[in-house]
């Protein structure tokens, strides 16, 4: 990506092509220079992008499951291949390390791979003689067009949490990327279509909340996948209810951590700095909150802040860089203004990463690790998500306290405990509200052949995604009753069939 100032078009039936002359910037995270533009689509570019999807479905959900299940294995491979490639587009374009970015596309693949199964995961259930001579059996059928809206801190990962098993499950499917980092969305599009993806089953369509708008409007897209803040997750969940179509909204988190008095410290330690300040804090599931229960807190704070001085921030061009920038000079504002707002509501400031400044990027986004201690409940560095890389530790008197806290917060996305009590470990993670449970592990994201998806107001909608829920989500479930009978008719039928 040492071009500067190339442009992104969309993806529309296998064609990079825009009808719009409008655009929007692409910025470096690392020095706060455009690097490109990328399409704002208008209304002739969306309902090219709805003909393509609506005509390819039409032939692609004929195509048996097994055929299917061939192209995205052969998919399987060109990623495979293309991964180094594929990182180097997400780091440019996001700032996070390029060990990272690679790690987010392994774990996109991952769905890719589960969606391999996808003859095995379309099977349904039969049973014979409900009634005399009467069998009854189940199928799963695709949608029509799905659609899904994803965000910039995982332009490959979350992308691919959507459309492989939408796909393999018969559908066509429209992808509205960040505009902040879309050329990975793209490339993955090439992929698909050199690895035999017929035109038009995966589409990407660029551009802002307009175009976002448009799919939440348009009678043929029949389902929205959204990962996102949660005023907009709560916001896509209403729209598409209210116009019929299946949603699963992913929304915001402030995951916590507890850490017990019985836990291994060092483990503990480095559990937090990775998911505290991977990815300068940009995940969903991110550590946001460490809950020290008991007379480990001392400890705890003195050993993160002594380890979050050691850690290197630096573009992802550095072949020694831990974290890298923030998204934006916004995002920067607003994580600097969170800060701000935890000093003066009385929370300690430990560790301050407002004023780091990288020889050559003065004018990149970053922001340093930054720890609080002493913490409360009624802050707002507490209650509301900052997405960035702060740390709120707060102290817990002992487990019941810790517990509480976690589920009488208002987001329920994911949760962790260190500790070495099975006993401790087992009601955590029976009585957690929250969705996603790690022991002993910091970020408790599940592998592909199960499900992402949080509780409370971290996910709008019936379906998590990914896994089987995925499949349930992209398919909709027939029931056949089936008879067979004698040639000699025994008349009508005027009550209620019971044996």
């Amino acid at each position: 990506m040492s071009k500067k100032n190339y442009q992104i078009k969309n993806y529309i039936n296998g064609n990079h092509v825009s009808v719009s002359n409008n655009n929007l910037d692409i910025i470096d995270p690392s020095t706060g220079e455009k690097i490109g533009e990328v399409a704002l689509s208008e209304v002739k570019d969306f309902e090219n992008a709805i003909k393509s999807s609506e005509t390819a479905y039409q032939n692609w959900s004929e195509v048996t499951p097994l055929k299917r299940s061939r192209i995205i294995s052969k998919y399987k491979e060109n990623i495979e291949k293309d991964i180094q490639n594929l990182a180097k587009l997400v780091s440019s374009e996001h700032g996070k390390t390029l060990e990272d970015a690679k790690g987010s596309v392994i774990r996109g693949l991952e769905v890719v791979e589960f969606a391999c199964g996808i003859p095995h995961l379309l099977k349904g259930e039969f049973s014979q003689n409900v009634g005399t001579g009467i069998d009854s059996w189940s199928i799963r059928q695709p949608l029509g067009i799905a659609a899904g809206i994803t965000p910039f801190n995982f332009p490959a990962m979350v992308p691919m949490w959507m459309y492989p098993i939408a796909i393999a499950c018969g559908n066509s499917f429209i992808l509205k990327p960040s505009e902040k980092d879309p050329s990975c969305s793209l490339r993955l599009a090439e992929l698909f279509s050199e690895s035999g993806l017929p035109d038009g089953v995966f589409n990407v369509l660029n551009g802002d909340k307009d175009i976002v708008n448009m799919l939440l409007n348009e009678p043929k897209v029949q389902s929205i996948s959204f990962v996102g803040s949660t005023p907009v997750a709560k916001y896509i969940y209403e729209v598409s209810a209210k116009n019929g179509k299946r949603v699963q909204a992913l929304g915001g988190a402030k995951n916590h951590l507890v850490v017990m008095p019985d836990a291994n410290i060092d483990l503990a330690v480095d559990g937090i700095m990775g998911a505290a300040y991977g990815s300068a804090g940009e995940r969903c599931m991110a550590v946001s909150v460490a809950v020290a229960v008991g007379d480990i807190a001392d400890q705890l704070v003195e050993e993160i802040n002594n380890k979050a001085q050691t850690l290197k921030v630096a573009p992802w061009t550095d072949p020694d860089a831990e974290m890298g920038p923030v998204i934006s000079i916004e995002h920067k504002q607003k994580i600097e203004n969170y800060i701000e707002t935890g000093k003066k509501e009385g929370a300690r400031l430990v560790l301050d990463g407002r004023n780091i400044s990288i020889q050559g990027y003065e004018k990149g986004n970053f922001v340093g690790p930054t720890l609080f201690d002493n913490v409360t409940k009624d802050m707002t560095i507490y209650k509301e998500e900052i997405f960035g890389p702060v740390l709120s530790v707060v102290r817990a008197k002992n487990y019941e306290e810790a517990i509480n806290l976690i589920n009488s917060h208002s987001y329920g996305n994911g949760t962790s405990i260190y500790t070495s009590d099975g006993e401790i470990s087992r009601h955590f993670t029976t009585n957690s509200n929250i969705g996603m449970v790690g022991v002993n592990v910091p970020i408790p994201v599940p592998m592909a052949f199960h499900s992402f998806g949080g509780w409370k107001q971290s996910l709008f909608g019936d379906h998590a995604m990914h896994g089987t829920e995925g499949v349930k989500f992209y398919t909709k479930l027939k029931t056949v009753t089936s008879r067979w009978p004698k040639s000699i008719r025994s008349g009508p039928e005027f009550v209620m069939p019971t044996n």
